[in-house]
């Protein structure tokens, strides 16, 4: 019997009605003046996504589909297919058995590709399937793991005769050397791939250290030599656009970097210490899943309640916590959820981390006249409908964004509180009259940040007494614990969420701001009308195995 006819890419996509024919027709109009492929064509048109394409060259081809995140990334397998070449075919190699090479491609159609790795290799290679950007992801961490730190370390001991503070001259020599600049791309790399939000390089005495923050602990990743120190620090200012001859004052600098297919946005601070200059890196990465608001750890219950007050009309709504809390993550995505082509949305932020398309964001500065309070004033002369104000850190800003609310504008704000009514009496000490914040503010959350627990590791664990009276568990109650695995660096935990305290400030908790009732009395009535506690929303976090009683117990007192 004949084999049946394998249908064309255009065609099965009408079918699964990702396209229409006439959008089709344009496409393969366009080819005809193009060497680029269908699929390439439709996704620059926008016409389907990555997902749909995978999904349907996965039904055409007949290959199936890796979920990368169920692979360990294997360094060693770099060797059979040289990264120039993975990037020529934006393919990667995922695993070796016996001899056959699992590769995976975003299109597995293309035989030159496979032949040339084949070739490459010696191996037979089994063509698996993935999105482009999926692909990226994996292979900025098996091409730059692959290099061996000590090789690098070992390629800097010709700076051993160095002074520990060069001349001028010979610094800008030495930060070119290619040593240097592997030893600055290893560290800045190795910290993307540790999902590090901050690297920190620090002289001491007879060393440097490099120590990264990752999900908001630091840990010590490695030493440098110290001879080393002057060439490194130097090659980072460099990069930063910061002045090298400058040694004795602090200096602040920002650059966006593409690594290995990832923008990364790079804020960088130098400080002078007994020992030398100190740098602080904090990387933020284009992260779309970070502005979603369904993927910062809201139950289902304060879900519905933040919902509810980010979609007032107007009033004044704060986000409050410690710094690191991920007050302003928490604003973005708000922002990111009501983002509307009919909606004037502008920012006052210090500094602005996540550029929103479609949202006005200011960047405040001080030195240029740009405060919080100015910025605010000049804003309300630009007809918007939302306003966020990155933190209210004075009476001026407080009254202004008061102003604004009061003439029909949703404000949202940050403020350094320890809980949620808290936050609502701060306004009062900053000198707003009762009346007034009763009056403006619609509600106040209070948020910490937790470490999530690994889903690939974590060990449940009877509670023991310590577990059972700090969070009322009964006998027997199993909790999970952080063990560590290859997927979380040996951590036991992998990534973050936040629990939260949401009050909503009805007509009876007004009433109550105007007479200046005791606090603890305003949180017991917003209790009884369903204000679920920090202590409360973390506990639950922790019964449902999302993150430890110890994460619990170091931010919730």
């Amino acid at each position: 019997m004949a084999r049946e006819k394998v249908k064309k890419l255009g065609e099965l996509l009408i079918d699964f009605k990702y396209i229409t024919r006439e959008q089709l027709k344009k496409s393969l109009e366009h080819q005809k003046d193009s060497d680029k492929r269908l699929g390439d064509i439709l996704l620059d048109r926008g016409y389907i996504s990555e997902v749909d394409l995978v999904e349907v060259l996965e039904f055409q081809l007949g290959v199936e589909r890796a979920d990368l995140s169920k692979y360990v990334v294997d360094p060693s397998l770099a060797k059979y297919i040289p990264e120039n070449i993975a990037q020529r075919y934006n393919a990667v190699p995922i695993a070796k058995d016996g001899d056959t090479l699992k590769v995976v491609m975003s299109d597995p159609s293309d035989l030159l590709a496979i032949d040339d790795m084949e070739m490459t290799s010696n191996l037979r290679v089994k063509p698996m399937i993935a999105t482009k950007s999926e692909i990226s992801k994996i292979m900025s961490q098996i091409y730059e793991t692959f290099e061996d730190s000590s090789d690098v370390f070992d390629s800097l001991d010709y700076y051993k005769s160095e002074d520990d503070e060069p001349e001028i001259d010979e610094l800008k020599r030495m930060v070119e050397d290619a040593p240097i600049v592997r030893l600055t791309n290893m560290i800045i790399n190795q910290a993307l791939q540790k999902r590090a939000s901050d690297i920190h390089i620090e002289p001491q005495e007879n060393i440097v250290r490099i120590r990264y923050r990752v999900d908001g602990v630091l840990y010590e990743h490695m030493t440098a030599p110290k001879y080393t120190q002057a060439a490194l620090v130097s090659r980072i200012k460099i990069i930063a656009d910061l002045d090298i001859t400058k040694r004795r004052v602090p200096q602040d600098g920002r650059i966006a970097m593409n690594v290995r297919g990832l923008s990364v946005d790079m804020r960088v601070s130098t400080l002078p210490t007994v020992h030398g200059e100190k740098v602080v890196i904090r990387l933020l990465t284009k992260d779309e899943s970070l502005i979603n608001i369904e993927n910062l750890g809201f139950s289902d219950h304060n879900f519905r309640r933040f919902e509810g007050l980010i979609e007032q009309p107007h009033g004044i709504l704060l986000v409050t916590g410690p710094t690191g809390s991920g007050k302003s993550t928490t604003l973005i995505a708000a922002l990111n959820q009501l983002n509307d082509v009919e909606k004037n949305i502008v920012t006052i932020e210090d500094p602005v981390e996540y550029q929103l398309a479609g949202i006005n964001q200011v960047h405040a500065k001080e030195k240029v006249g740009l405060s919080f309070a100015n910025t605010l004033r000049s804003i309300l002369r630009q007809d918007p409908d939302i306003i966020m104000v990155g933190e209210i850190r004075d009476e001026e800003t407080a009254q202004i964004a008061v102003r604004a609310a009061l003439t029909g504008h949703l404000v949202l704000s940050t403020l350094h509180t320890n809980d949620s009514v808290s936050s609502v009496t701060r306004l009062v000490d900053m000198g707003i009259p009762p009346y007034l914040v009763a009056s403006t503010v619609i509600g106040a959350m209070a948020q910490r940040l937790v470490r999530r627990l690994c889903n690939n590791c974590k060990e449940p664990y009877q509670a023991g007494i310590e577990e059972r009276e700090f969070m009322g568990l009964e006998e027997g109650t199993t909790l999970y614990k952080a063990k560590g695995c290859n997927k979380c660096s040996n951590t036991g935990y992998k990534g973050r969420l936040a629990v939260q305290e949401i009050l909503t400030v009805d007509d009876k908790v007004g009433k109550m701001i105007v007479k200046g009732t005791d606090e603890i009395d305003i949180k017991n009535y917003a209790e009884n009308q369903g204000m679920i506690d920090l202590k409360y929303d973390g506990i639950e976090k922790v019964k449902e195995g999302l993150t430890s009683y110890q994460e619990l117990a170091r931010v919730i007192v």
